[in-house]
């Protein structure tokens, strides 16, 4: 409790971490509009602790003294990499935060987020080793399980390992997407009774009410926003604005705070402007093709100009779009909440659709067996070969096993022939094409 008394200022409201959402120019954003505490953007700890320019454009450029509180959040499967990305990191932070709720498929694959809530041997190794190495705290952003006693034993065997705050997201591995369904807040309870250590609650929070109601009823120190707070940055003033009033704030603070990638920009302005480009669908276009910051504000400035003609009309001429507040207002977007399963045939209906969906073997070069994304590819070129029999065979380079190079006198790849005549005394033909490398 000490940690979050003075460390993070009694914070209560709470910015997450977003992949390329909760970049420095957001932060600034929305600690102007009430955020008392932020997450940076997730971090892959093993790129972060071997590549420098990752480590540049994902932390060391983002950051500002006026940034604080701030809480780098990582994820990783491995002790030793976590620790020793951290210690890279906790010179720009406050704490350092091990991602243990990603639920998507590329957490999937690459074995990190939610997928660990599993190996609990692992989880106590990793939040133990970072706790005696680092000299910032050690905290955890997880997913509940779906039995509320599983989900307190797993909290305080993380509180035990040396995890010295929790934010609890109140929904399970499996909801996500179509199925995201609606957050547990007694989970959330159960584990801010069951520890001692400051817990931050996460999910259903679509306005300030709601953050005033869910700590009332968990009894959480704070309360986490992603998907709320980038449809409406000002959510914890209690406030919402005209969505081009927060689009022209935040193109301003871009400029203040560089650098900032445009498709970051982009994706923000997607989301404040959610509800009006289901009617002005043509700025939505207008919006992706844009190349220049100047090219994003004239869209905004169009859509201000169509918004307020709209506003001087009267209520009966205006768009019916079946939204509480009018569609220029920043205001939550709510997802449909999952149908319910039935039976058909004796068979759960999700059953079906799975068996259904199930991908064929990609053995053969027709359209049923591809991928989704591979019949995109075909769509766009027919004559494009999927087939692994029909494709022309490579010799693999000696190191990593890529394509070597077709000149290469040590039939090594690219990158490999190139670290070879750095680190030894070579020299390969190939190197001397500056086209090349």
């Amino acid at each position: 409790m000490e940690f979050w008394r003075t460390c993070l200022g009694s914070a209560r409201y709470v910015l997450a971490p977003m992949v390329d959402q909760s970049e420095l120019a957001w932060r600034m954003l929305s600690r102007r509009h009430g955020a008392e505490l932020c997450f940076t953007p997730m971090i892959h700890a093993q790129v972060f602790l071997r590549d420098s320019n990752y480590r540049r454009d994902n932390l060391y450029q983002d950051t500002h003294p006026d940034d604080r509180p701030l809480i780098t959040q990582f994820c990783s499967n491995d002790p030793e990499v976590f620790v020793e990305a951290a210690l890279l990191a906790q010179d720009y932070c406050d704490a350092i935060d091990l991602n243990l709720g990603c639920p998507q498929m590329i957490a999937k694959r690459g074995h990190y987020g939610v997928f660990l809530q599993d190996e609990w041997d692992l989880l106590e190794r990793m939040i133990k080793l970072a706790s005696e190495k680092l000299s910032v705290p050690v905290t955890c952003k997880i997913r509940v399980f779906q039995e509320v006693e599983k989900t307190v034993k797993y909290a305080k065997m993380l509180e035990k390992a040396g995890c010295q705050m929790l934010t609890v997201h109140g929904r399970t591995k499996e909801q996500k997407g179509a199925r995201t369904g609606v957050a547990s807040w007694e989970h959330i309870k159960a584990v801010r009774e069951a520890v001692s250590i400051p817990v931050f609650a996460n999910g259903n929070i679509q306005n300030l009410s709601d953050v005033h109601r869910c700590m009332e009823e968990t009894g959480v120190q704070g309360v986490m926003s992603a998907e709320g707070h980038l449809h409406n940055p000002a959510l914890f003033e209690g406030r919402s604005p005209p969505v081009w009033e927060m689009a022209e704030e935040y193109l301003e603070v871009v400029q203040k705070y560089p650098p900032c990638s445009l498709s970051f920009v982009r994706a923000h302005l997607f989301k404040l402007w959610h509800h009006t480009l289901q009617i002005h669908q043509d700025l939505r276009e207008d919006l992706a093709k844009a190349k220049t910051l100047s090219g994003i504000e004239e869209v905004n400035r169009q859509l201000k100009q169509r918004c307020q003609e709209e506003m001087s009309k009267e209520e009966s001429e205006r768009h019916q779009t079946g939204l509480p507040l009018p569609h220029w207002i920043c205001q939550p977007y709510v997802r449909p909440a999952p149908k319910e399963e039935s039976q058909v045939n004796g068979q759960n209906t999700a059953e079906v659709k799975t068996v259904r969906m199930k991908r064929a073997l990609e053995d053969s070069d027709s359209n049923d067996s591809l991928s989704k994304n591979k019949q995109k590819k075909k769509a766009r070129n027919p004559n494009k070969n999927f087939c692994p029999e029909l494709k022309p065979k490579y010799i693999k380079c000696e190191q990593c096993g890529n394509p070597k190079g077709n000149k290469c006198v040590f039939s090594l790849c690219r990158g490999c022939c190139k670290k070879k005549a750095y680190k030894e005394v070579a020299d390969c033909p190939v190197l001397n094409e500056p086209s090349k490398y």
